[in-house]
């Protein structure tokens, strides 16, 4: 079986095989290996039935990626199985191959992405443009986790082994404010 995670956005998410859960968590750091166990739990299975984990590393919540990130490794190191990373871009694009993505970043531009086009952050202005070499938009609404576990299969299967690290497409408020 393989456990998806992410912690990307406003609430954590779990995928297990064909089951799915969105739980709202006031403090993820506190609430992720709480929630992770109960959810595994509720499915019927164990951690010895966890074979890969996958964990979303963005783009999205800074602090929340970085949480899921340490989690899922420390998950796989403790149950000697493998972590995978899987972006938002992978998993919109599983189910729309030919569409251009564009996430809102809350920051006053756009996380873009598509086939042959790099992630990277584009103006609103951009996104209008470029966005008209695509047939479709993605981006607007939520991505299916679900596509994390045939993601994880494909990485696996092909021998894909990337860094499991977060996704940066800018520096961090703190580095982009800092004081010279």
């Amino acid at each position: 079986m393989i456990l998806i995670i992410n912690t990307s956005g406003a609430n954590l998410e779990f995928v297990l095989d064909d089951k799915y859960k969105s739980v709202v968590a006031e403090k993820q750091s506190v609430a992720l290996p709480i929630e992770t166990e109960r959810f595994i739990t509720e499915c019927g299975a164990s951690w010895r039935d966890i074979s890969a984990i996958g964990v979303v590393v963005g783009p999205g919540s800074f602090t929340g990626i970085r949480i899921g990130i340490a989690y899922a490794k420390g998950l796989g190191m403790g149950l000697n199985i493998p972590v995978v990373s899987i972006n938002a871009f992978e998993l919109y694009l599983h189910d729309t191959p030919d569409a251009f993505v564009a996430i809102d970043s809350g920051r006053g531009d756009f996380f873009v992405g598509a086939k042959n086009l790099p992630p990277c952050t584009m103006t609103i202005d951009d996104v209008e443009t470029k966005q008209m070499a695509w047939p479709r938009t993605v981006g607007h609404r939520p991505f299916n986790l679900k596509n994390g576990v045939q993601i994880v299969q494909d990485k696996l299967r092909e021998c894909i082994t990337e860094p499991v690290v977060p996704m940066y497409l800018r520096p961090s408020y703190v580095e982009t404010n800092k004081e010279a």
